[in-house]
């Protein structure tokens, strides 16, 4: 195992023997695999959108799945093998699709001729062997320069997915998002390529965060300053982490009625600063017993897709 994804890594330098976050070698494994097949996928989109092919399922997918392998997002073995065996069927599909229209995908990434094994063990023997796989002949600055780029792309990929989930979404994200992925092995642009491309993925990350503060706030209202509490209630209680809204605004829909406070903290405290969310009597940024929530029309809402 050699993870280097975040801050917390062992000793400042990578986690060899487990993930400080808790992360498996087996799930590590997996996760660079995964990636690997998103880079064959992304050659296919980034090729079809030459030819004015571009799928939507294929976007929000990869958006997604690049999502899952952000730290502390998905420890699950199993969902990884489905994504990867996912991954391959989109790249499989859409590689016909652009061979159709005449486009011939010419790069000599190895991705490319991704074959996922049937078994979960397999699959973990494949990902140990593929690592990040990047190109040996670029060297130590290029290849520091595309795992920055690589990690910046999962934070696009984690707003964007969550944007996306509230119908909020630009093709120019996405587009940037399948032209990084398929540049990973590409050593071509040099070293001042490379930092272009480190510039540019900042650039499109504002977008994403702009699409997500629109699609939060166009569902939940602008947030106010909002006074949350730090004790707790008596009853039952469900503890929420991340910082998805939606599922948030899900979960306090169905424990309506049910005597359960929802809690939040790190990421989803800001959560109780925005009104189409603060004033649902589960949530604990209402003081007093908890009672019966009412179902709400969100401002500017088509209401819960």
């Amino acid at each position: 195992m050699f993870c280097q994804q975040c801050e917390q890594t062992a000793r400042g330098t990578g986690c060899t023997v487990s993930g400080v976050c808790g992360k498996k070698p087996e799930v590590a494994a997996l996760q660079d695999l995964l990636i690997y097949g998103l880079r064959a996928l992304s050659h296919y989109a980034r090729a079809g959108r030459e030819a004015g092919l571009v799928d939507e399922a294929v976007n929000r997918f990869t958006a997604a799945a690049l999502f899952t392998t952000l730290t502390n997002v998905n420890f699950d073995p199993g969902r990884f093998k489905e994504l990867i065996h996912r991954c391959a069927d989109l790249a499989s599909g859409l590689k016909q699709k652009v061979e159709a229209a005449g486009v011939v995908v010419k790069a000599d990434d190895p991705a490319l001729s991704f074959q996922p094994a049937d078994s979960l063990e397999a699959l973990i023997k494949q990902g140990e062997e593929v690592g990040l796989a990047l190109n040996p002949k670029a060297g130590e600055d290029i290849q520091s320069l595309q795992k920055t780029v690589l990690y910046g792309l999962k934070g696009i990929a984690a707003y964007t997915h969550h944007a996306s989930v509230l119908g909020r979404e630009d093709d120019a994200v996405y587009a940037f998002i399948h032209e990084a992925l398929s540049s990973l092995y590409d050593c071509s642009p040099g070293f001042e390529g490379w930092i272009k491309m480190a510039l540019r993925c900042g650039e499109v990350n504002l977008r994403a965060m702009e699409l997500l503060d629109a699609a939060n706030t166009g569902r939940y209202g602008h947030p106010v300053p909002t006074r949350v509490p730090l004790g707790h209630r008596k009853g039952k209680c469900i503890l929420v982490s991340g910082h998805d809204l939606k599922d948030l605004e899900e979960l306090l829909i169905q424990t309506e009625g049910l005597g359960i406070s929802i809690y939040t903290h790190g990421e989803m405290l800001p959560a109780h600063g925005y009104p189409g969310l603060k004033n649902i009597r589960t949530f604990t940024a209402i003081s007093g017993p908890p009672g019966r929530t009412r179902r709400r029309n969100f401002p500017n809402s088509p209401g819960p897709s």
